[in-house]
Formats: structure tokens, C-alpha cells, sequence
């Protein structure tokens, strides 16, 4: 049960997280449509797609694979977070709110990997 309650906990941090970024992103400038937004859109997303595929393998080291994976798409979308504050395409409280639920989502990512 615990367990359940913690998957399903992490699951629902990163779709809060990937639908956030694509909230934020609509107001990213135009002409980063192709760039900076595609990016952090798709890094978002990877995180849980590579979380739910890792899930659907029966093999430890594929599984924990994919979560380094998500992982990695993680701190990816993490920095171009950071890059997109820095060149004012998002408001600080909303970066804030981001980066904070990021590193939750890593906790939770990399506590898994080491368990693993």
C-alpha cells in the first residue's frame, strides 16, 4: 500500500510539473517556438514517459535504466528552466514554484535508481 501510495504520489508531481511547463511555456516568446519551448516541453514530457516505460519493463537494469533516463530529461528541463528565467521568459515565483517541484521529483526519481 505505501508503496502504491508513492508511485502514484510521484506520478501525479510530474504531470503537475509537465503541465505547469507547457502553462508557463505559452508565454514564452515566439520565436522560441521551435527552440527553448519545444525543448523544456519535451523534456517535461520524457520524464514521465521514460518513468512509465521503465515500469512496463520486467528487467532491473532496463527499468532502472529508464529512470536514469527520466532522471536526466529531469535535469534537463531544470536548466533550461534556469536559462528561461534568466533571459526573462518566465517571472521568478513561477520558476520558483518549478525548480521546487523539480527537485522533488528528482528526490523521488533518484531514491528509486539507488534502490534499484
Amino acid at each position: 500500500m505505501i508503496k502504491q501510495n508513492f508511485h502514484q504520489n510521484l506520478r501525479d508531481k510530474i504531470n503537475t510539473y509537465i503541465h505547469l511547463v507547457y502553462k508557463v511555456t505559452k508565454e514564452f516568446p515566439r520565436e522560441e517556438t521551435y527552440g527553448v519551448t519545444s525543448q523544456l516541453r519535451r523534456s517535461a514530457l520524457s520524464v514521465m514517459l521514460n518513468y512509465i516505460e521503465g515500469y512496463a519493463r520486467f528487467k532491473t537494469k532496463v527499468h532502472k535504466n529508464f529512470l536514469e533516463i527520466a532522471y536526466g530529461s529531469l535535469q534537463e528541463s531544470k536548466y533550461i528552466l534556469e536559462f528561461s528565467l534568466e533571459e526573462e521568459f518566465m517571472k521568478k515565483d513561477k520558476y520558483i514554484k518549478l525548480a521546487h517541484l523539480a527537485d522533488e521529483i528528482g528526490v523521488m526519481l533518484w531514491g528509486i535508481i539507488t534502490k534499484l
